[in-house]
């Protein structure tokens, strides 16, 4: 009997991993639509050939600002109702979205629909990483959470392919791969952790538990710019393709869709070996950090690849994508710090946070395009981006250098309190 109980407790381990990847891969679908329809669509709704990349920027925004909204708010809902809840709301949202943004006509409907799927997209993969997280044994919960990394990364080549055959029909179908993914989630079960903390006293989901207490502040806050680089490169350098290729000196446009795919499929590849790495070694910091000096080595290949063509375009973008491939141990960190009562908050909260990031990060990159060009720079774009990339790469460095070691930590306790067996000791690294 209790053979059968242990196979039927892993059968219920992979049906769930396997379900958070789709989750995750639909999620990368619908989030990097965008980019890689940016010029179609905003032609096609009539916007001006000069103002593409401004009110692309908006757009892309006001997306991003509702991944901050939805961030806090499924994290909340997940810590006091439960992740699965989190999981079937946030996925008919951003499906029910993308199904309107198929009809848009007009770049403020364009942007206020990517404001609500923003908000759908928001829960995705937090409520999935936090499942797999507390599901699965501390030794062997990075492989599961690799697992979901890699498969919902294809995501965004599956996008990049769809959108070759219209910029409406690929929305249309990213609704509907919701919708299909939304009757699949009906046989996932819940995470046993939050079944025992429901039923304790300790408050939970309280997002202003990260603010009222100085460490957990600075421990949330560092958990969140380790990430920022990732959607720089993402958000900025490879959805700006044309314009960067143009100060290039490129024979030909690039293509923001084939550098997003590209970089995705380096990225999934690359999640895999930091995921592998990290289990090596027993350190998820080290792993971190190799790949984040590498990116920016991948980062300055692309600025100084003058003359660009699409061959060595889509080898760049496949070398970038590899070293910014830490995003599913990024979360995974997030998600070992904190306790069970706040861990949903958490872990959605921080990669929605770092997306949003790319606010602040595009205002700021806009700011040094102007000032160069004032100065009478003719590559202003290039020269902003060095800037940039040196920026958000000190910041991540730093954040990462205040985090503890969280490989094999023990997951089952509340926030407040302190868990038995914390870490590993054997993998501790020491700021």
């Amino acid at each position: 009997m209790q053979d059968l109980s242990i196979t039927k407790s892993n059968k219920n381990v992979i049906f769930l991993v396997a379900v958070a990847a789709l989750g995750y891969f639909v999620d990368i679908y619908d989030l990097l639509l965008f980019s890689i329809v940016r010029l179609q669509s905003l032609r096609d709704i009539g916007v001006a050939e000069a103002d593409i990349r401004t009110k692309g920027e908006f757009i892309i925004n006001m997306q991003m600002f509702g991944l901050l909204v939805g961030g806090i708010l499924w994290g909340v809902i997940g810590d006091k109702f439960g992740r699965i809840k989190v999981l079937f709301g946030s996925i008919l949202l951003y499906s029910l979205a993308n199904f309107a943004n198929g009809f848009a006509t007009d770049y403020q409907t364009y942007a206020i629909i990517r404001l609500l799927a923003g908000i759908g997209l928001a829960g995705e993969l937090g409520a999935g990483i936090t499942l797999v997280s507390e599901t699965m044994s501390k030794e062997k919960r990075g492989y599961g959470t690799m697992i979901v990394a890699v498969v919902g990364l294809l995501g965004a080549a599956a996008a990049a392919t769809v959108a070759k055959y219209g910029w409406q029909r690929a929305y249309f179908i990213g609704g509907g791969l919701g919708l299909l993914l939304l009757l699949l989630r009906v046989g996932t079960f819940e995470s046993g952790m939050f079944k025992q903390a429901e039923q304790s006293d300790t408050e939970k989901g309280n997002f202003l538990m990260l603010f009222t207490n100085r460490k957990r502040f600075i421990k949330y806050l560092c958990c969140i710019l380790i990430g920022t680089p990732l959607w720089f490169v993402v958000g900025i350098l490879i959805t700006q393709a044309p314009e960067i290729g143009k100060e290039l000196g490129a024979p030909e446009t690039l293509s923001a869709g084939t550098g997003v795919m590209y970089t995705y499929i380096g990225l999934s590849v690359g999640d895999m070996f930091a995921g592998l790495f990290a289990q090596i070694t027993k350190s998820r910091r080290l792993t971190m950090l190799i790949f984040q000096l590498m990116s920016v080595v991948s980062v300055v290949f692309y600025l100084n690849a003058h003359g660009i063509t699409e061959g060595r375009f889509i080898s760049i973008c496949l070398f970038i994508g590899f070293f910014i491939g830490y995003w599913a141990t990024f979360v995974t960190v997030a998600s070992e710090q904190f306790g069970t009562n706040i861990r949903a908050t958490v872990t959605t909260t921080v990669p929605n946070f770092v997306r949003g990031f790319l606010i602040p990060i595009t205002l700021s990159f806009e700011f040094f395009v102007k000032y160069f060009t004032a100065q009478g720079y003719k590559n202003s774009i290039i020269v902003s981006s060095y800037v940039m990339m040196g920026i958000v790469t000190a910041i991540s460095l730093l954040a990462l250098t205040q985090l503890k070691e969280s490989f094999g930590k023990d997951l089952n306790y509340m926030e407040g309190e302190e868990p038995a067996g914390n870490l590993n000791a054997a993998s501790e690294m020491k700021a």
